[in-house]
């Protein structure tokens, strides 16, 4: 599963949330649909392939015959790369954009008619501080990321009027498998460091805290955006990155 996602499912069963895990790797959405269940959450995992048309409709509709109608849709499924644009063929640019971007908009294409129909709904898009600040090595995901920014405000404008918020979270660096591998590259890539650890402590020092983020950081910022303490929030793009970008 995408980092976080597990920590963001935890975050809202504790305000009371059903959930709704869903995920390419339907072993792990099943684990943590598992988990939640044993702590008392109605919970249910979906393997879903966010790139497809057909999927997430299906996803939609059996998480909706399960728990009820979506009131919170937490878009979260991403991938990256580092590679050098001149580098870059045009399947990982795709596989990049399908993902991160196309997976966004067709989720919140099926789910935003129900929401609409209700006149209530919380959309919480995951984009990153790569959508504020492009870096060399990631043009295709800062693309996505930038873009996803913009869907949401676009959305947020749209079903305003419908008592719908719509609102982007910009994690920094958030310690898991995916950033593990970014140092990878990046060490690989880089003669300026000679180990993965050494990005490891670059990393920390991009921020004035000089430390990364957990999954749980984020968690709580989608938890905030999804409560009704944010019911005046929408079309915002909020960083949780220690003060990487200020």
């Amino acid at each position: 599963m995408v980092a976080g996602s597990g920590a963001i499912c935890r975050k809202l069963s504790e305000h009371g949330a059903a959930v709704a895990v869903a995920d390419i790797d339907g072993e792990s959405t099943a684990r943590v649909a598992d988990d939640l269940k044993q702590g008392g959450v109605a919970a249910v995992g979906l393997r879903h392939d966010v790139v497809s048309w057909d999927s997430t409709a299906a996803a939609v509709a059996d998480a909706t015959a399960a728990l009820g109608p979506i009131d919170i849709l937490v878009n979260n499924a991403g991938v990256t790369k580092q590679v050098a644009l001149v580098d870059m063929d045009e399947q990982e640019w795709d596989r990049t954009l399908d993902i991160n971007l196309k997976g966004t908009y067709l989720t919140c294409r099926h789910v935003l008619p129900g929401m609409i129909a209700r006149q209530s709904g919380r959309i919480i898009n995951m984009s990153s501080i790569l959508g504020k600040n492009g870096i060399a090595y990631s043009a295709h995901y800062c693309a996505s990321k930038f873009a996803v920014i913009g869907l949401t405000q676009s959305i947020a404008r749209e079903v305003g009027q419908f008592n719908i918020t719509a609102n982007t979270v910009c994690p920094g660096i958030v310690e898991s498998p995916m950033v593990d591998e970014v140092r990878q590259e990046m060490a690989s890539m880089s003669s300026e460091f000679g180990s993965p650890s050494d990005v490891a402590r670059w990393m920390r020092g991009l921020s004035p805290l000089k430390r990364t983020q957990q999954p749980e950081d984020i968690a709580e910022m989608v938890a905030y955006l999804a409560s009704d303490r944010a019911k005046n929030m929408t079309g915002g793009s909020y960083h949780v990155d220690g003060g990487i970008v200020a």
